[in-house]
């Protein structure tokens, strides 16, 4: 599933990085955190390798 925005994609990258012991859980917020205790880390790689190319920064952001 690829992710639809560059915040998303962050969010996804950090939570990544706390699954593989990279970064201290308590570190991370909000969406982040959510990704951390739903997701695989599968799931949160797909997200997080999605090209930035065309996407915006945030979901209901238009270019």
């Amino acid at each position: 599933m690829p992710a639809k925005s560059k915040a998303q994609q962050k969010a996804a990258g950090a939570a990544l990085s706390a699954k593989r012991g990279e970064t201290p859980v308590k570190e991370l917020k909000g969406a982040s955190r959510s990704m951390y205790k739903s997701m695989s880390e599968k799931e949160l790689d797909d997200l997080a390798s999605t090209p930035h190319k065309g996407k915006p920064e945030h979901v209901g952001d238009k270019k």
